[in-house]
């Protein structure tokens, strides 16, 4: 049953994004889905995710294909959801790409998308859904980031440099929507399974010579003191809940979801 707001969530045609769009619409909201398509088999595909979820829930549901390193498709998008919608009120910043290489290999170009993607992205989208939260008096903005804006691990300095910021964006956006109803907040998983990751397992059981549960405890989640994979709904439930007046005086933090990792 549709509750009259509506969201954005970027890269929710799988993985996180999608588990965080489900459990926003299963909520009541809205959803404008977005996720980079590279034919036509790829955007229906994201088309059909998006209408099953709408169906599935009762909400309107569009899927825009907008490529998160080129603001002027990101403005686009967020204007097809203002004037379809009637408003965007939640605006979930999930895109995000990582590569991983010892800073004196790491490819310039492979810097400069995921500082595109991870960070700047997030500047695009908020600045282009602020105008209407402001008029509103109503806004929340939420940042899925990870483990990895808290610490920072080897070979991924761009990945740890892209979430640092967005922590940095998270705060500013938090004091400079205090006086009109906007929050900012960011969600930060450990190691979540998702398709992605599960698809990663055989290649690291392979590389260290080890069974799938030593992989998944002694590689995976070895920097979780609860060596538990963190569930797309566990973070889903959180981000409605920080959508939600409840969560009215929570903002400009980071929460960690990563089974301890942080308080080491």
């Amino acid at each position: 049953m549709a509750n009259g707001k509506s969201a954005i969530v970027t890269g929710s045609t799988s993985g996180i994004g999608l588990g965080i769009a489900d459990a926003l619409a299963a909520a009541g909201y809205n959803i404008m889905f977005n996720g980079l398509v590279r034919n036509d088999d790829e955007k229906s595909a994201a088309e059909k995710i998006a209408r099953e979820v709408g169906e599935k829930y009762g909400v309107k549901t569009l899927f825009s294909p907008a490529n998160m390193m080129k603001g002027e498709e990101i403005r686009a998008m967020v204007a097809q959801a203002e004037q379809t919608f009637g408003s965007v009120d939640v605006l979930v910043n999930n895109a995000g790409i990582q590569f991983v290489s010892p800073i004196e290999d790491f490819p310039e170009d492979k810097w400069d998308a995921i500082i595109a993607i991870n960070l700047t992205a997030a500047f695009h989208t908020s600045k282009a859904v602020w105008k209407g939260m402001k008029a509103r008096g109503f806004g929340r903005i939420i940042n899925i980031t990870s483990a990895h804006a808290l610490q920072a691990s080897e070979f991924k300095s761009a990945y740890v440099a892209s979430k640092h910021g967005v922590t940095g964006l998270t705060k500013t956006l938090a004091l400079e929507g205090a006086t009109c109803g906007i929050t900012c907040n960011a969600i930060c998983p450990g190691y979540v399974l998702t398709p992605l990751v599960e698809g990663q397992i055989p290649d690291q059981m392979k590389a260290h010579n080890m069974t799938r549960e030593e992989v998944i405890q002694k590689v995976m989640l070895y920097k979780h003191a609860i060596k538990d994979f963190v569930t797309v709904e566990q973070l889903g439930a959180l981000a409605v809940f920080l959508a939600s007046d409840a969560a009215k005086l929570i903002t400009g933090v980071s929460i960690p979801v990563d089974g301890g990792w942080s308080a080491q």
